[in-house]
């Protein structure tokens, strides 16, 4: 899978070694090399004292001698590791590069040389998204550090060792011209036909054609080998892609249905609010209507009300109108009285004389 690291014959947790006495070296190495950069340190320390705590102080000095890849070289390891059959075709590659240019072939060298561009930016690709699953994503400068070590890889046999050793610590340059460190290779002797006694031997323009003829017949399956293998690449990258925007469209998909569901929450929600409002609107109109009913039977009792008010002032202004009459003959009653008393003493006085 992508991202996962390879190792050989670790069976251990690299963070919590079950059984360190029964460690190997050059597995561990191998681990540590395909480990993140930023866990790197810790892990290799872990297993430094593990190797410490049974006594095995050379292999504790081996490991703690591990120096930590950049992030370029982890990425290329990672990519060696985790993609071996595209990882060995890319080795055959370099190889029909260099000795392409050792026997000056243009043919081959010209159809080599669109492989090579081809196949390190389809392994480049792969190993920006194997480091992109193992949580460390490359940066532009850093992937070109990648491709760069690929070109190396295919340009220089030394530097094709090193990078399938799996245990780059820093990125690779590619040479200016093409490394020629390596031996050609000898063309493998052609079958010819069966002489018999009277057969001439071969001439030497004739056993070069035949072994030129091999070598391009070797070249042409190393190509439709490394071709499958870019096609493959490319073809596993792109299912990649594909499951990578099908999770999008999940995602997507997910976060529409949690906002169909809650916007029917919401609607089911505001249809109980909207009942809860018809109810009370209802009771609102019902006791509307009967304190409308109260208040005509208060208007109707007030017009009543009013009319005996009306009434009882027209009764009482009646009222003290003979009382006022009243007492206005009183008051000529009391001065008649009073009158008539003076003339009673008046008589009496006259009679008594």
């Amino acid at each position: 899978m992508p991202g996962k690291r390879v190792s050989r014959g670790v069976t251990h947790r690299p963070d919590r070694p079950d059984r360190p006495d029964g460690l190997d070296v050059e597995a561990v190495l191998d681990e540590l090399y395909v480990t993140p950069p930023s866990d790197f340190v810790g892990r290799r320390e872990v297993w430094a004292a593990a190797a410490r705590t049974v006594g095995r102080g050379d292999d504790a000095r081996v490991i703690r001698g591990a120096r930590r890849p950049t992030l370029a070289a982890w990425a290329a390891n990672l990519l060696l590791r985790s993609r071996p059959d595209e990882s060995r075709h890319f080795l055959e590659l370099g190889e029909s590069l260099r000795e392409a240019y050792r026997t000056l072939d243009p043919d081959g060298l010209k159809q080599l040389s669109d492989q090579r561009r081809r196949v390190v930016g389809a392994l480049s690709r792969e190993a920006a998204g194997l480091a992109r699953a193992a949580g460390q994503p490359l940066s532009g400068a850093v992937l070109q550090e990648v491709e760069s070590t690929l070109r190396a890889v295919l340009a220089d046999a030394d530097a094709a060792r090193r990078w399938s050793g799996g245990r780059l610590e820093t990125a690779l340059a590619p040479p200016s011209a093409f490394s020629s460190s390596a031996e050609p290779v000898a063309a493998a002797p052609a079958k010819g036909r069966r002489r018999g006694p009277a057969a001439e031997p071969p001439t030497a323009s004739t056993r070069g054609r035949e072994g030129r003829d091999e070598l391009a017949g070797r070249r042409r399956e190393r190509h439709l080998r490394l071709e499958r293998e870019r096609r493959l690449a490319e073809a596993r990258e792109a299912a990649e892609a594909a499951e990578r925007r099908l999770g999008e469209r999940r995602a997507e998909a997910d976060d529409a249905d949690a906002s169909l569901r809650g916007a029917r929450d919401h609607r089911d929600r505001a249809r109980r609010e909207m009942s809860t409002a018809e109810r009370q609107l209802r009771k609102a109109r019902e006791a509307l209507e009967h304190a409308q009913a109260e208040i005509g039977r208060a208007e109707e009792h007030a017009g009543r009300a009013e009319a005996d008010l009306d009434r009882a002032e027209r009764e009482q202004r009646q009222a003290e109108e003979r009382g006022r009459t009243a007492a206005a003959a009183l008051t000529e009653a009391e001065r008649e009285a009073r009158d008539a008393a003076r003339a009673l003493r008046g008589l009496t006085r006259s009679h008594g004389d």
